[in-house]
């Protein structure tokens, strides 16, 4: 049985607007944060991140977040593919360093970027704060 390996497919940097609260839930606290835009760039696949997307996220009573972001990207021929980015942030606790990692089901139109519905994605996301109001995500398939 082959075990799952990961090759490199883009980075994004994603511009963001002020976090929006929501209020609370019993599951814990709401917020949003808008996509403004942003630009992303790995081997055959370049462009911009558009704006209009937003990042819905869930602070947990135990600390952790869960995000959940949707929204697309344009590439530099004017294709649009569609980004459903999940995350799961966990401070660091104890001896446990901080945790922060993706799933994502990116979906492409039929063409040249097709090859992009055949894979299954991991990602990281890095905070740019206080220097910018931006993430950066990297985007993993699993081969």
């Amino acid at each position: 049985m082959a075990l799952p390996r990961s090759e490199f497919v883009y980075e994004s940097i994603v511009d963001l607007a002020p976090t929006l609260q929501l209020g609370a839930s019993p599951f814990g606290d709401r917020r949003m944060v808008p996509i403004v835009g942003g630009t992303f760039e790995g081997p055959g696949l370049r462009g911009k991140v558009m704006a209009g997307g937003a990042d819905r996220q869930l602070v947990r009573r135990d600390g952790s977040v869960n995000l959940d972001a949707v929204y697309e990207l344009q590439t530099d021929d004017g294709v649009i593919i569609s980004v459903r980015n999940r995350v799961l942030s966990r401070p660091a606790r104890d001896a446990t360093p901080r945790y922060v990692f993706s799933t994502l089901e990116i979906t492409a139109p039929e063409g040249r970027y097709g090859w992009i519905n055949d894979f299954v994605y991991v990602g990281t996301l890095n905070s740019m704060r206080p220097q910018r109001d931006a993430v950066v995500i990297r985007v993993y398939k699993l081969v």
